[in-house]
C-alpha cells in the first residue's frame, strides 16, 4: 500500500487499516485478491457521480 510518506508491504493472509481521509494507493506487482470493508453509504465512485455511480446496492 503506497501512502504520501511511505510504503507498506502487505503479506498474504495479512491485512491493513487505511485510516478514513488518508489518501492511499494500492499496487501490486501480480494479480491479487482484495475484501474491503466499507459503509453502504460510501459511493463506488468516490466523490465523483456519473453514470457508472450506484446509488442502491443489492
Amino acid at each position: 500500500m503506497e501512502f504520501r510518506d511511505k510504503t507498506v508491504e502487505i503479506s498474504p493472509n495479512e491485512f491493513i487499516i487505511v485510516p478514513k481521509g488518508v489518501e492511499h494507493r494500492p499496487v501490486a506487482d501480480n494479480e491479487v485478491s482484495i475484501m474491503l470493508f466499507e459503509p453502504n453509504t460510501t459511493l463506488n465512485t468516490g466523490n465523483t457521480r456519473g453514470d457508472l455511480t450506484r446509488d442502491q446496492l443489492e
